[in-house]
């Protein structure tokens, strides 16, 4: 049942970022915009979408899941603080805690890896 609860944990996990990184080439100059409306080069978006569908894959399948974790757990972090740090506005604030908390299940992953249904267990 662990097996199945830590699968089934990194799928959700995953799920946010790995849309997330598909919308973001469907709209990739509204993304642009936006990005360089906080005065982040729009350049950076090119290693954002990477991250954001490479990464939630590995950890799903398990693979390098740790340095994978590591990686969109400081996304997470530096996402939070950059876009979302107007805490006057409810609506950042929830996002600023949803990427924090995000940020942390990561951790989660980083600290313990996967189970045993994963590609790091199988090798």
């Amino acid at each position: 049942m662990t097996n199945i609860l830590d699968l089934v944990a990194r799928v959700l996990i995953s799920a946010l970022f790995l849309l997330n990184g598909i919308f973001k080439i469907s709209n990739y100059d509204g993304t642009i915009g936006w990005m360089e409306g906080f005065g982040i080069p729009g350049i950076l978006i090119i290693p954002a979408i990477i991250l954001e569908i490479v990464g939630p894959i590995l950890i799903i399948l398990g693979f390098r899941a740790k340095i994978a974790a590591g990686l969109l757990s400081l996304f997470c972090i530096a996402t939070a603080v950059i876009f979302h740090n107007d805490f006057s506005d409810q609506m950042q604030l929830g996002s600023f805690l949803k990427n924090t908390a995000l940020a942390g299940g990561f951790l989660f992953i980083f600290i313990n890896g996967t189970k045993d249904f994963s590609l790091d267990k199988k090798f």
